[in-house]
């Protein structure tokens, strides 16, 4: 697919990570309370991990299956967390992931990067649907999925197994259609 893109956004910007982030990321994803509430992030995040993770982000681009943005802060462009959207081309659809650091936990960050995330998959990518889930102790996550339009689409109960103890999910989404900022 070519070059990993840029956002601007008003306070943010949201690029391709780098291997300079490595050590940075593993720091913040490292949190206990990052991993707790996610699918993906493992913990401890161990030496390693987190240049895997990022060497692997251009193949997945250029098979048109992911794209993930570090999100930095729009002027001094310190790691603030990380967003990105695993795609379903055959459906024209993508789940949106997020994770923010915690020292900038409710600042509205990941509502500005998930508003930015949803207009590139509506309006660069040709998507039909975007989704996501929650784990339902999660309900920050929950509000952001709303603050950018999201429908709630249902709840299920002890839908994945985290930690060994089984959470229940809850479960966004949002159609071309229905997307304020596109031209449909």
């Amino acid at each position: 697919m070519g070059e990993r893109p840029t956002i601007e956004a008003e306070h943010l910007k949201l690029r391709p990570y780098t291997l300079y982030n490595a050590s940075e990321l593993q720091r913040l994803i490292g949190e206990r309370d990052i991993a707790s509430t996610t699918l993906n992030i493992p913990h401890p995040y161990e030496d390693g991990m987190a240049e895997e993770w990022i060497n692997k982000h251009q193949e997945n681009f250029d098979r048109g299956e992911q794209v993930q943005f570090a999100i930095v802060d729009g002027k001094q462009g310190f790691l603030i967390g990380g967003i990105g959207l695993n795609i379903n081309k055959e459906h024209e659809s993508a789940e949106i992931g997020y994770w923010i650091a915690k020292p900038y936990w409710g600042n509205g960050y990941c509502t500005e990067a998930a508003r930015a995330v949803l207009k590139y998959g509506f309006d660069v990518l040709g998507l039909n649907r975007i989704h996501a889930r929650h784990m339902t102790r999660n309900p920050a996550s929950g509000r952001v999925l709303q603050k950018i339009g999201m429908s709630h689409e249902g709840h299920r109960r002890q839908h994945v197994k985290k930690w060994g103890k089984f959470e229940d999910m809850e479960n966004y989404g949002i159609l071309r259609s229905e997307y304020t900022g596109s031209d449909d």
